[in-house]
């Protein structure tokens, strides 16, 4: 069992909490996640209310009731939140004995990183949990554990604002002190204290073998520094994207540690010269498209699989305009400043569904985040408009994170989808390069709730935009943890000078590699070769892992 060790940087509290819930219900590995929160004052389930001395709104963070022991505290930048996610040895009941020894276990491991970084006489109170340095609290601890794995953790200060503890009654202990490394004078940044918390959790928890995955800070983090990572190799010199590329991607891709990629001229290997047949099919589909006033996603990307998928009667809607409020760096489709969503969307992809006599339709959209609810409703209204007019009709979805809104995802989720697909995209190194609107953690929070909601999940990486074969094995591994069912991995391809370069191609024999790995994490089917995109042969990959999980047989 290997420990998968994860900085996430900063995450919201409710993503945490649902990515750990996932890997809980679904992951057969150890993990540590290691992040920061957002400003948030959390209620352990025995807290006494009366402990929150002001408003958290009015000092900028939320209030969230949890399922972890202790009462309350608060978490916030600066601080080091671990959340280890464990199959912990013993009776595995969660029962008091095991839960004392557990939490013995982590005030030992954050004992041991103060030592390392030359703070003396940190200790454990006789009374309360946690962790103390002349009489002041610096670590909080609080677990849960259920059926022999452990959740929550906990929250080292490395150097938070320390007044914000004035708003509340710091574990329910009155008259209690509160401190940081900081404070006692230790200059550890936030990247060293990472380092020392993984390195410790390592030796503790990683005797079967770890592998560390690090998010790539940004400079209002404060810690510019690239943890455990190391430039990715180009197969071009250096000015030839460096000429083109906006200045802003090759500051962020110099942040997570690649070099310049090949310029846009730079000629395509045979395997990824799709063949272009615009027969009467792809022209008539054309045709139904335009009539209807709907968008594909296949022209607004630059799908190099129009050809084929159009001419094979099928193609992936997407909705919520053609318009999208967010900037990724490998994506063709606009992003100008979005009109008000199309009035009677869903009743027309409705019709063209059934004009074109489908068994399994894509819906996507653009990201829109200057919607109250992100664009769920449409998805819900399109959902059900086919199965109206065509029942029978698989619908696939392939949504966006919605900002993490949680009544937002449920009502998707409530209009059952037989598949639901949010994109992970590329490896945690590359998250701020390449998505910068986006978050590892929150899109693998969006696929544990979908999956929690008894959904088929699937998600996808694009390959080639600097990441590293084992990075996309981690991403793989993290994906498996959260039990989605369907994963598609394909080649980048730039599709105009002002976006990423590309930084390598991808053989065809890397891809089915990396699709033998996937499916040996547990990921019941991968869909993998340099032009796979998010919805090719979508149907054919859903009725793969039914025929998979039925135990039908699918040959050789």
């Amino acid at each position: 069992m290997i420990l998968r060790i994860r900085w996430l940087g900063r995450v919201g509290y409710h993503d945490a909490l649902a990515l750990q819930r996932g890997l809980v219900a679904s992951s057969s590995d150890d993990h540590l996640l290691l992040l920061e929160h957002a400003p948030v004052v959390t209620l352990g389930v025995r807290a006494d209310p009366a402990h929150v001395l002001v408003p958290p709104a009015s000092v900028g963070a939320e209030l969230v009731r949890t399922d972890r022991g202790g009462d309350v505290t608060y978490h916030g930048p600066g601080q080091l939140v671990a959340y280890p996610v464990l199959h912990l040895p013993g009776k595995g009941g969660g029962g008091m004995s095991d839960t004392v020894a557990y939490v013995r276990s982590l005030e030992q491991l954050v004992i041991d990183v103060l030592g390392g970084l030359g703070v003396h006489g940190a200790e454990r109170h006789p009374r309360h949990r946690g962790v103390w340095v002349g009489g002041a609290k610096i670590c909080a601890i609080g677990v849960r554990l259920s059926r022999g794995r452990s959740m929550h953790g906990f929250a080292l200060n490395v150097n938070p604002d320390l007044s914000m503890f004035d708003s509340i009654v710091p574990c329910g202990i009155a008259g209690g002190e509160v401190t940081s490394l900081a404070a006692l004078g230790i200059g550890a940044t936030m990247g060293e204290v990472v380092d020392a918390v993984a390195r410790r959790g390592a030796e503790r928890w990683g005797q079967e073998g770890s592998e560390r995955q690090d998010s790539t800070p940004s400079p209002e983090d404060g810690d510019p520094r690239t943890l455990g990572v190391g430039a990715c190799s180009s197969s071009a010199p250096a000015s030839a994207a460096a000429v083109a590329t906006p200045v802003r991607l090759r500051r962020r891709l110099a942040r997570a540690g690649v070099a310049p990629g090949m310029g846009l001229s730079e000629r395509k290997p045979p395997w990824l010269r799709a063949p272009v047949r615009h027969g009467p099919e792809v022209r008539s589909l054309a045709r139904t498209m335009r009539s209807l006033e709907l968008t594909t996603v296949c022209e607004e990307a630059g799908c190099p699989n129009l050809s084929e998928c159009w001419s094979q009667g099928t193609a992936t809607f997407m909705i919520n305009g053609d318009r999208c409020t967010r900037a990724c760096g490998f994506c063709l489709v606009d992003t100008r400043r979005p009109e008000p969503p199309p009035v009677g969307e869903a009743e027309r992809v409705a019709e063209a569904t059934a004009g074109m006599g489908l068994a399994h339709v894509v819906v996507t959209a653009v990201a829109r985040d200057d919607l109250a609810d992100g664009g769920a409703g449409a998805f819900a209204a399109t959902i059900a408009a086919v199965r109206r007019r065509v029942p029978g009709c698989a619908v696939e979805v392939l949504v966006p994170d919605c900002r993490g809104d949680v009544d937002a995802l449920v009502r998707i989720f409530a209009a059952r989808p037989e598949v639901l697909n949010h994109n992970l995209e590329t490896v945690l190194r590359l998250q701020r390069a390449v998505r910068p609107s986006a978050s590892y953690a929150r899109s693998l929070a969006v696929l544990a709730r979908a999956k929690e909601a008894g959904l088929v999940t699937k998600s996808g990486l694009v390959l080639g935009m600097g990441e590293r074969d084992d990075e996309v094995v981690g991403a793989l591994a993290d994906l498996a943890g959260v039990g989605v069912d369907i994963v598609t991995l394909g080649q980048y391809l730039r599709p105009t000078a002002r976006h990423l370069p590309v930084a390598r191609w991808v053989e065809p024999a890397t891809f089915a590699a990396l699709a033998r790995a996937g499916e040996r994490l547990g990921i019941g089917h991968v869909q993998a070769s340099p032009l796979t995109r998010s919805s090719y042969h979508a149907k054919d990959a859903a009725e793969s892992l039914h025929r998979r999980s039925s135990g039908t047989s699918v040959g050789p």
